[in-house]
């Protein structure tokens, strides 16, 4: 059966989607896929090896229980199920999972979704008089509201919208070996075309970043409407079909304007030849599209070396273990990548994307800045020695160098070589932006290199978000609203982004918005709904008793209870905050000292961050700017 139902949900397995009430609801890749499994085994039990073999495969590296467990947490929220009273989705201890047995429902007629129904609002046990939870699901019910609108609106506006220069996506590659373990070689193959396209002629040729490129993974969707939505004149279609160490890659060229199929290609290789198979793809579409390629990129093209197939492999499981975005994946990434480098040691892309890993890996709580980050300066300086035409080994080498050593004139050189070499990366543009521009307070260049991501990128709820925050540092607080707003209307389940809104509140005045924001990001985040409702209740009280003022103390008492969600005030950059909010000047400055000690990565964001503009008239404060190299 395609289509799953289950009360007012259906599973549909050929378009890739979970919709209730007919309408469709965003989930991330992994939570469905174990979505997926439950269901076709409902009534039985699942357990954690079956999901660990089914979904990472049986060569996964190091341990992916917290993964499991968080993809676990997104599927009750999506489906509303309260862990503490479990109707769907049960956990049994020490064993697995098992997803209860139902009668298929007729198909879903589209009814008005209520407030008690909204993610993270236990249905079961929801009040039917006055609540003092009102605030909080009446908070996410607007999210999701305001998120639909925008999302539409954002659509029809590209749609009307001619790209300035031909646009292409390449869509996610078919896996057609008939093993769903594989798909992360086709995942990324799919990754590898982008960065291929994106450095030939980018003058010319822009291409969609990954993040938007894969939500129309199992889409049903046709070319013209993709096409429509990412504002782009071409796409790249493909699969993958490997048998042990033997791949046979098809991808064919499509215009947008006419469906016309423009080009297209039968590749049958070694997996040690993969590399070049990638270039053989990427000049086929140049010549196809007439693009002018420089003499640099030419011979990069002609020159592709081969590599191990074993070290290619570990570089692809890495690649997938990165992309997930979590403390495990980038766990899992660094071990793959260093096994693949270990593997094939001339391989300068797993370099790179090992030196990517430790960049940020501090900032999804593996290790802390002080360890990670001149290992990063390590991988970075070894790919670009092995290849020093590689955009990203020279942003990761950027990015260590200027939060470790505070080497801003490295720093500069290495972004803007990241961009010369290929100005059609979202993330060279990102790590531009934020991790140069905006800690010099060049606001309207950070702004700019923002936007241009976020073009590149533009269903990336992490880029879109982040580019209210450059409009936060630069005090344009009404297009940071607008930008947030949007940003968590692509992504329903962004936490981040609602933490975000909820500091930008603080500054517009609008405590109890702030306050619902807050309640939303720890929910989003997995939060107990009873921990989330009692913070949001003393928060509301030390409002009303004592005003802003009581607000900050409460949260500075509240910051020291875990768990917390991301960027939430709870390190010693987050605290220095608070206790500037509160003008204790002295023990804010305190705070930065030991952020600084530590290297914190936020630390870079002294001069521009807006609650220190009471600092700005201290010595002490003005020393730690000398001393992080952002003033002289």
């Amino acid at each position: 059966m395609d289509v799953i139902r289950f009360e007012s949900f259906e599973v549909d397995r050929g378009a890739y989607q979970l919709r209730r009430a007919g309408r469709p609801v965003a989930i991330e890749r992994i939570p469905m896929e174990l979505l997926l499994l439950l269901l076709e085994r409902r009534g039985q039990l699942v357990t954690r090896q079956e999901i660990l073999d089914r979904i990472w495969g049986k060569n996964v590296f190091g341990d992916v229980d917290n993964s499991i467990n968080t993809a676990v947490r997104k599927i009750r929220q999506v489906l509303h199920d309260n862990p503490g009273s479990p109707r769907l989705l049960h956990t049994i201890p020490g064993k697995g999972y098992r997803f209860s047995d139902f009668v298929a429902d007729p198909p879903a007629v589209p009814v008005a979704v209520t407030v008690a129904e909204m993610p993270g609002v236990n249905t079961l046990t929801a009040p039917k008089a006055k609540s003092k939870r009102w605030p909080l699901r009446a908070a996410i019910a607007l999210a999701l509201i305001a998120g639909a609108l925008t999302v539409g609106q954002y659509l029809l506006h590209r749609a009307d919208s001619p790209p300035r220069k031909a646009m292409i996506v390449v869509l996610p590659f078919l896996n057609l070996s008939g093993d769903s373990q594989q798909d992360y070689f086709a995942d990324g193959m799919t990754e590898e075309m982008i960065a291929q396209l994106g450095s030939l002629d980018p003058r010319h040729l822009g291409v969609i970043a990954r993040t938007s490129a894969m939500l129309y993974k199992g889409t049903r969707k046709d070319s013209a409407q993709i096409a429509r939505e990412l504002g782009v004149s071409l796409l790249l279609e493909g699969s993958v079909r490997r048998l042990n160490d033997r791949i046979r890659v098809t991808a064919q060229l499509i215009q947008a304007s006419d469906q016309t199929h423009l080009w297209a290609a039968s590749y049958d290789r070694d997996v040690s030849n993969i590399l070049k198979l990638e270039s053989d793809v990427a000049s086929g579409i140049a010549s196809k599209i007439q693009l002018t390629l420089s003499q640099q990129v030419q011979e990069s093209l002609a020159g592709t070396p081969s590599v191990n197939a074993a070290a290619y492999e570990d570089f692809l499981q890495g690649l997938q273990a990165w992309n997930l975005r979590t403390q495990a994946g980038f766990e899992l990434a660094i071990a793959a990548f260093t096994s693949s480098v270990a593997r094939d040691p001339s391989f300068a892309d797993a370099y790179a994307a090992l030196a990517r890993a430790y960049m940020l890996a501090p900032i999804f709580g593996v290790s802390t800045p002080a360890e990670t980050l001149p290992k990063a300066i390590e991988a970075a300086t070894r790919a670009i020695a092995l290849n020093d035409n590689l955009a990203d080994a020279h942003t990761a080498l950027a990015f260590a160098k200027s939060h470790l050593d505070y080497d801003w004139p490295t720093a500069e050189r290495e972004y803007r070589r990241g961009l010369a070499l290929n100005p059609g990366n979202a993330q060279v543009h990102f790590f531009y932006s934020n991790g140069y521009l905006s800690p010099f307070g060049r606001h309207d260049e950070a702004i700019a290199e923002m936007k241009i991501a976020a073009e590149l990128d533009p269903f990336s709820p992490a880029i879109q978000s982040f580019l209210g925050r450059t409009y936060v540092w630069a005090r344009y607080y009404d297009q940071a609203l607008a930008q947030y707003q949007k940003a968590n209307g692509l992504d329903l389940n962004f936490a981040v982004g609602h933490e975000r809104l909820a500091h930008l509140y603080t500054y517009l005045g609008r405590f109890n918005d702030a306050i619902s924001e807050e309640s939303t990001a720890r929910t989003l985040s997995g939060e107990d709904p009873q921990l989330v409702q009692s913070r949001e209740d003393a928060l509301h009280k030390a409002l009303a008793a004592y005003g802003a003022q009581g607000y900050w103390r409460a949260l500075l008492d509240l910051s020291a209870v875990k768990p917390n969600p991301a960027e939430a005030y709870d390190d010693a950059y987050g605290i220095a905050i608070l206790f500037a909010r509160l003008g204790e000047k002295e023990k804010a400055i305190d705070s930065l000292e030991t952020a600084y000690a530590e290297r914190t990565i936020a630390i870079t964001e002294i001069g521009v961050e807006p609650a220190f503009d009471v600092l700005r008239n201290e010595p002490r404060f003005h020393l730690l700017l000398r001393r992080v190299g952002l003033e002289r």
